[in-house]
């Protein structure tokens, strides 16, 4: 066992067997590199990478390549999950020298931590016009041995190129309906209206664009927009990238028409579109979108809830295949003979419904599930014995990995979707599992002063502090649940966490925001990135974090820093709409229209008093804030001075704090808040 052994990372742990002497990030990797002049290896990835596993096994398993290794290079690995901040960095060095990026990222670092050579994956021979891992090695020494000086000045303005990318945008106004509307046509003209979704191959889910425009919708009645939504989950759902099985989505489509999956799933994709499928229902009533959402939901609960309470990182894309060979996709996909294996007379049925073929759309003959056809012209109750036979038999197949690391922030993002589906649907174990995760990450995430924790795994916090993405989504969690379930101390646990987002992540002269707190370990550079990519970017998600803050609570503060970050999103919206969606989202709430709803009764547990909070739940707009108490409740300002009218429960719809008239009749309510609701 090599460095890693004691280390709380997955991905981490699944290298601490390897031959190659790997140290973890730190500062004593990089002295050893100093003392024995040699330079460092930074190989990141993470544990539901396929081409990370076929790296590791092709060179670093390798006993050769690890001999080489180890006598000219200090070699360090890094968890891309737990360590986002060292990733951003190199990751933007990469893409800058390359024009592209990916994992495994391979970089080579002097004892400086000073990068002057990229790469992703390289093959043990040459391929491709790719050179060899073990020619690269060769390459990169002898540039060190005989070049020393020319490494010394690429590593040098390398370093300087990244310090003058800075970001600065903070200081302008939020986008208005001019940037907005010049959003949503850029979608319009990127969007795929033959298959969904928006660009070419690989499609990755579009759940922040698509959060964007069903409040764009919500608020304008735009159609395009409502349509643009509607038909790509509807082609999401019917793809080969959700699970028809067991439900869930896999990371991305590598065609065009969502049919063959990257098969790792991961928590953060689900949680982000379940909260969009539900959405997408409550502007709709679509039933499939209901399905979808509480599916998605479920297969969080039941595939990815740890023993402690959390939720854990992803499930791999590869497992056994049935002969000792480790395959991506092996798990979920079929023949037309394991289909008459398990179904009999049924399977003709299967293989129409599902699209299983015998030419198969993955590799060697297999299909992965989808549907073609309109569920419609099928037996519903034998499609539903199908599938259920079918699931039975894939749960006795050998079942991929699971990373039990648990991320904070897309935690946050998991409460806050199974918050709002549970109360949507009318599931309160949704609810309670979105409770206890969030009791474990106060439990273990959070310290005395609520500094996060980015990961814990086993019931153990790991080593590296909370990044802007941690404290914005977990607080974004935590209002979800102070509205779902009028607990005012999920509203006070969020402001503690955003109170450290102004103090630690905020520039305070521009407004812009770091990635990383003032206080972080320093890097060659202090990441900054206001774009989506697989999430909410940290900056925008603590925009909409602060601004729901500020609507629960009338916190000026708070509400001025989610005005002046969203000025990047005036400058980025209409340019690139579809890396910004989750700016655009929060920039539609400072928009015309209600912003807060408030529900007061004599009870939480009164019927009354729940019927009325519901109705504003499934009634408002997306981003919406909801409170729900008793009257002058202490922990939620929302509610104070807010009396009942003639002793019912009674709702106030308001914009910063400034109501119309109340109201304790549902329909008027609906009314006031002109959504209508499904």
């Amino acid at each position: 066992m090599n460095r890693l052994a004691g280390v709380t990372s997955p991905y981490l742990l699944q290298h601490a067997d390897n031959p190659v002497d790997w140290w973890p990030w730190g500062p004593e990797a990089f002295e050893e590199a100093e003392r024995r002049d040699v330079p460092v290896l930074l190989s990141v990835g993470y544990s539901a990478c396929h081409w990370c596993h076929v790296m590791a096994h092709e060179s670093f398993e390798d006993q050769e390549t690890a001999d080489y290794l180890n006598e000219h290079f200090v070699s360090v690995k890094v968890d891309r999950e737990e360590r986002p901040d060292v990733d951003a960095v190199y990751m933007e060095a990469v893409q800058a020298a390359t024009g592209q990026g990916g994992w495994p990222m391979t970089v080579f670092l002097t004892p400086d931590a000073e990068p002057f050579y990229f790469g992703t994956y390289f093959p043990p021979e040459p391929r491709q016009g790719m050179p060899s891992f073990r020619q690269v090695l060769q390459g990169v020494r002898q540039a060190w041995t005989e070049r020393r000086e020319e490494v010394a000045e690429v590593a040098g303005k390398i370093v300087r190129d990244l310090a003058g990318r800075e970001i600065s945008y903070g200081d302008s106004e939020p986008p208005g309906e001019e940037q907005l509307a010049a959003a949503l046509l850029g979608l319009t003209r990127e969007y795929d209206p033959q298959r969904g979704g928006f660009g070419g191959a690989p499609k990755f889910p579009p759940s922040m664009v698509i959060e964007f425009l069903l409040r764009h919708h919500a608020r304008t009645g735009a159609e395009g927009a409502l349509q643009m939504a509607r038909d790509t989950c509807e082609r999401m759902a019917r793809g080969g990238i959700y699970d028809q099985l067991g439900g869930g989505f896999a990371r991305y489509s590598v065609d065009r028409d969502w049919v063959v999956p990257h098969f790792e799933k991961m928590l953060y994709d689900n949680a982000l579109l379940c909260r969009v499928y539900a959405h997408l229902w409550r502007a709709t009533g679509s039933e499939p979108a209901r399905r979808v959402a509480l599916e998605t939901a479920d297969f969080m609960v039941r595939e990815l809830r740890t023993n402690e309470g959390g939720f854990a990182s992803a499930l791999d894309a590869d497992s056994d295949d049935g002969s000792g060979r480790h395959v991506e996709g092996a798990y979920y996909v079929w023949t037309p003979e394991q289909l008459a294996e398990v179904l009999g007379e049924d399977a003709g049925l299967a293989a129409q419904y599902f699209g299983v073929t015998q030419e198969g759309t993955f590799e060697e003959g297999a299909s992965v599930l989808q549907l073609p056809q309109q569920e419609g012209v099928f037996d519903a109750e034998r499609i539903a014995s199908v599938r259920a036979r079918l699931l039975a038999a894939r749960g006795e197949r050998s079942a991929p990995g699971r990373d039990d690391k648990v991320v904070a922030a897309w935690n946050g993002l998991a409460i806050a979707a199974l918050a709002e589906t549970g109360a949507y649907f009318d599931r309160p174990d949704l609810v309670e599992a979105a409770v206890g995760a969030a009791d474990l990450l106060v439990r273990l995430h959070m310290d005395e002063q609520a500094r996060l924790a980015r990961t814990s795994k086993d019931g153990r916090a790991g080593a590296h502090s909370g990044v802007l993405e941690d404290y914005a989504d977990v607080a974004e969690g935590f209002l979800a649940l102070a509205s779902v379930t009028g607990e005012g101390v999920w509203l006070e646990f969020a402001g503690f966490l955003l109170d450290h987002v102004l103090a630690r992540f905020v520039d305070a002269e521009s407004g812009a925001l770091f990635d990383t707190a003032a206080d972080a370990e320093r890097l060659i550079r202090r990441p900054q990135d206001p774009t989506d990519n697989a999430v909410p970017s940290g900056w925008t998600a603590a925009a909409g974090a602060l601004l729901g803050y500020a609507a629960q609570t009338g916190a000026a503060p708070h509400r001025a820093a989610a005005e002046r970050a969203l000025g990047v999103v005036k400058s980025l919206g209409p340019r690139v709409p579809r890396f910004i969606g989750w700016g655009l989202a929060v920039a539609e709430a400072f928009q015309d229209g209600p912003r807060e709803v408030a529900v007061v009764g004599p009870a939480l547990d009164d019927p009354d008093t729940r019927s009325l909070h519901r109705t504003a739940l499934l009634g408002t707009a997306p981003g919406t804030v909801v409170a729900v108490g008793v009257p002058g409740g202490d922990e939620l300002p929302l509610l104070a001075d807010r009396p009942l009218v003639d002793g019912s429960p009674t709702a106030y719809v308001c914009r910063n704090f400034t109501c119309d008239a109340p109201t304790t009749d549902p329909d008027r309510l609906r009314a006031a808040l002109g959504v209508e609701v499904v």
